[in-house]
């Protein structure tokens, strides 16, 4: 649940703010891939979604589910395969088509384990021509890109290295998946995207992770879900920590990682940023947060109760809320 930022949009402490977010691996097949809905949407009209798809069928599906919507953002989704360079490579198709990758299926592994080899394994190639997100970027006039979220199957690192420049410009914030165990034969790890976006300054918050069991075992634990082969990784930068891309210490920067870390369900992390924003930049009233930190904490009756004042980021900033 967002804390802060449906109070900023109250005040109009958005309307200076415009999200890009890059969803590279656009198919949507849920409610949580329609990065226009939910509390992204809080950034409309102020929000431009850019999705890439190797898959032109569903780029087309988006794009006509978009036409029967009166949106009030913008939202483009391109028939690209994304990758490490501009090259001629072969796209594995998978049985369910969410799987293909420009890795080939590793089937003997995959099927070991239950529930994968009906969505993993390989029904047919195709050659097709992958470019990077800097050359859409470049070609596009694209100079920034606030959040990017990745789902390739097992190719993330190959779009994150040809994104490098788009990364150094100030990428804030990144959801990407990461595989534990090779589902696709010779595949970049999370160690290797871990350190990846380590070295472009990015923290990880957090790992939602996904277990599959043994297909032959009739048995599973109760304590453990089985063997935890991929999930989702959520990183962010650290504009107040030390070896900063001095690109993120902007202040309308750390303001839209508040807003981001926010609605990606770090609460604690956006009120830190709010609060060094309001007291070292609280004089000028853009970047003075006060207000909305005292009344998005009053929506906690178990503080209320304790008495707000008596919290030490309500006492650092009480300075502030008459500025």
């Amino acid at each position: 649940m967002s804390v802060f930022i449906k109070s900023l949009k109250e005040k109009g402490r958005l309307d200076q703010i415009h999200i890009t977010i890059c969803n590279v691996g656009s198919r949507k097949l849920s409610s949580q891939d329609d990065y226009g809905a939910g509390a992204w949407n809080l950034f409309a009209p102020n929000l431009t979604i850019y999705g890439f798809d190797a898959d032109a069928d569903a780029c087309e599906a988006a794009e006509a589910d978009l036409e029967l919507k009166n949106i009030n953002w913008t939202e483009k989704h391109i028939p690209l395969a994304l990758g490490k360079s501009i090259e001629e490579k072969t796209l594995y198709v998978t049985k369910h088509p969410m799987c293909s990758s420009l890795y080939p299926p590793n089937e003997p592994y995959t099927d070991r384990f239950s529930s994968l080899p009906e969505l993993c394994n390989l029904d047919f190639t195709m050659d097709i021509e992958t470019t990077t997100l800097d050359a859409f970027c470049a070609e596009e006039g694209i100079n920034t890109i606030d959040f990017l979220q990745i789902d390739v199957q097992g190719a993330e690192l190959d779009v994150l290295k040809g994104a490098s420049e788009i990364l150094n410009r100030g990428v804030l914030g990144i959801q990407t998946e990461v595989e534990f165990s090779h589902i696709y034969a010779n595949q970049p790890l999370f160690a290797d995207v871990d350190a990846y976006l380590r070295g472009h300054g990015f923290t990880l918050f957090d790992l939602t992770p996904a277990y599959r069991v043994r297909a032959r075992s009739p048995i599973a634990s109760k304590i453990r879900s089985g063997q935890m082969l991929w999930g989702d990784a959520f990183y962010l930068q650290d504009p107040i920590g030390e070896n900063v891309n001095p690109v993120v210490k902007e202040l309308s920067k750390i303001l839209k990682i508040a807003c981001i870390a926010d609605i990606l369900g770090f609460p604690d992390y956006a009120l830190e940023l709010l609060e060094y924003l309001t007291v070292n930049y609280g004089d000028n009233s853009e970047y003075n947060f006060a207000e909305t930190i005292i009344e998005s904490l009053s929506q906690f009756p178990q503080l209320v109760e304790n008495g707000l004042d008596s919290l030490p980021v309500v006492t650092n900033i009480l300075p502030y809320l008459k500025k």
